[in-house]
């Protein structure tokens, strides 16, 4: 148990930020037993498409930790009861810092440049954010709706307009505008996701870090899509006046709303704008990532080594050919 419970410490907080925020493990585990088990012949479309989700990040989980597999399948309740326990934690403990830190830095992001908020907000208190402010309310407005309207915003105020976790909110859009007739159009949030992943300081153009940020530390070199539904949801909790992140809670339906981002990115239908999605977040992100995806200047070194590589390979398959046919 010892050599599992060392990596979890160490990989633990990571995994609920990039491979699912709201995981229960307790039956995470419990089910992936069970596939391992007497599941495992059974073909991937007779369970359904949550259960093929939980499939896949259980499937991660033991990719990223080495001897997990052999200890569930050897061990008895007691082992799962512990492994459940240190990953619930580490995840838990990990979304409770990044609640409490971007409580306070996302009023700096929401506040337009030159101006100040009006009324103004508290960094540690939250009581007067949501619908309750002019500022956060119209980011919490879903889109579709138009916050400027007063029938609206008095109808959002007074809970006359229940806003539920499926649907998407100004804030997630570049400059806070959504385009119907777009509605990829600036899709989603970054400045929280380098607040996190990199440092808080890798937000400005010339970053102050002295300490390594949690991608760094865990060898992360692109972004995950449930890491983009974790940041969407950590700021849309930190705008509004609800104070303890809640999984269960029905106001603020963080839950809902998490799973809708991830439903939305598994759809199939969408799998072409997600992956250009993605590869815009990593370029914006991790500089290594757009050199990497960034074509050889003509007519370099580089790319006439490879071109002669290239006719090397070519010779090489021909001259095999006629020596078969000889």
């Amino acid at each position: 148990m010892r050599s599992v419970a060392d990596p979890l410490v160490h990989y633990r907080r990571h995994f609920g930020r990039t491979v699912h925020a709201l995981c229960n493990f307790q039956a995470l585990l419990t089910n992936g037993i069970l596939w391992m088990g007497e599941l495992a012949e059974t073909p991937e479309e007779n369970f359904t498409a949550k259960e093929r989700r939980e499939h896949r990040v259980f499937q991660e989980l033991l990719k990223s930790m080495a001897g997990l597999e052999e200890c569930l399948m050897q061990g008895g309740d007691d082992e799962v009861d512990v492994v459940a326990g240190l990953l619930t934690k580490g995840t838990s403990g990990a979304r409770c810092d990044d609640t409490k830190s971007l409580k306070g830095s996302v009023l700096d992001w929401i506040t337009p440049k030159g101006q100040n908020l009006a009324p103004p907000l508290a960094r540690n208190m939250k009581i007067d954010r949501g619908f309750h402010h002019e500022r956060t309310g119209v980011l919490l407005c879903p889109a579709g709706l138009d916050w400027s309207h007063s029938e609206t915003k008095a109808q959002l105020q007074s809970g006359e307009i229940i806003v539920t976790g499926d649907q998407w909110l100004l804030f997630l859009y570049a400059d806070y505008h959504y385009d119907p007739e777009d509605p990829w159009n600036g899709l989603l949030y970054l400045q929280a996701y380098k607040h996190v992943f990199t440092s808080p300081s890798s937000i400005d153009r010339e970053p102050k870090a002295t300490r390594s940020g949690n991608a760094q530390i865990h060898g992360m070199t692109r972004i995950t899509l449930p890491s983009i539904a974790y940041i969407a949801t950590q700021i849309r909790f930190a705008l509004t006046s609800s104070p303890v992140f809640s999984c269960t809670d029905t106001i603020t339906d963080s839950e809902r709303f998490y799973n809708s981002i991830l439903d939305f990115f598994e759809d199939p239908d969408e799998k072409q704008e997600v992956d250009d999605l993605a590869v815009w977040w990593n370029r914006q992100i991790f500089p290594s990532y757009s050199t990497a995806q960034r074509p050889l200047v003509k007519n370099s070194a580089l790319a006439r080594i490879g071109e002669k590589r290239a006719r090397m390979k070519e010779a090489s398959i021909i001259s095999g050919l006629q020596t078969k046919t000889e």
